[in-house]
């Protein structure tokens, strides 16, 4: 109770498992995105023990993973993809269009496959850009899966074949990023919008139609 028996303040201390997850994104966001999450830096950060931190993440792997999803939930737009009023192919080609975006157009485009190729590729293959640069793509897996599953009984998707179709259009919106990038062509809303098309067809055939 607070003084004079009024109520008790509503406002609660984050749980321990967000504070480690607060600690894990600032370093994330003072060292770079392949920052090694040492555990010990991770929970002196979050005030916790490393006893505490492992057993909310037993590896860093882990950790990596649940930063990466809380990352991109705030930076994508709100998924309609269980809205019947569109039919499912539009609501799928939306969900690619919004991570696609995520890289924006032109100059920006290119912007980010520079970062993504000093990151990633050019950079030394280390244990820390190994596990953020997989992080990454599982992200972007979950995600995929989990919107063919929204559709799956509306299509009739099987439900073992979901994995291999999310990988496919993983493949298409990697390609697509790629193609932004290039400075020849700076607008390919035609281009693709017809890939996107395309790959949804595939990827929301029935199983009597996939081969």
């Amino acid at each position: 109770m607070s003084e004079g028996g009024g109520a008790v303040d509503d406002q609660q201390e984050p749980s321990t498992r967000e504070r480690i997850l607060a600690a894990a994104a600032a370093i994330l966001g003072e060292d770079g995105a392949t920052a090694r999450l040492s555990v010990r830096a991770v929970a002196a950060r979050a005030g916790v023990s490393v006893g505490s931190l492992r057993h909310h993440f037993p590896t860093q792997q882990d950790l990596r993973d649940e930063v990466m999803r809380r990352v991109l939930d705030w930076m994508m737009p709100r998924s309609s993809i269980g809205d019947r009023s569109v039919p499912p192919r539009d609501r799928l080609v939306q969900c690619l269009l919004d991570v696609l975006d995520l890289s924006g157009t032109g100059a920006q485009a290119r912007e980010a496959m520079a970062t993504m190729t000093s990151t990633f590729i050019t950079a030394e293959q280390t244990a820390s850009v190994r596990e953020a640069y997989l992080a990454a793509q599982r992200d972007g897996q979950r995600r995929t899966e989990g919107w063919l599953r929204a559709l799956a009984e509306e299509c009739a998707i099987p439900a073992e074949d979901i994995p291999r179709r999310a990988r496919f259009l993983g493949t298409v919106l990697d390609g697509l990023s790629l193609q932004r990038a290039m400075p020849a062509v700076d607008s390919l809303t035609q281009v693709e919008s017809e890939a996107l098309l395309a790959a949804a067809d595939v990827a929301l055939a029935p199983a009597d139609r996939d081969g």
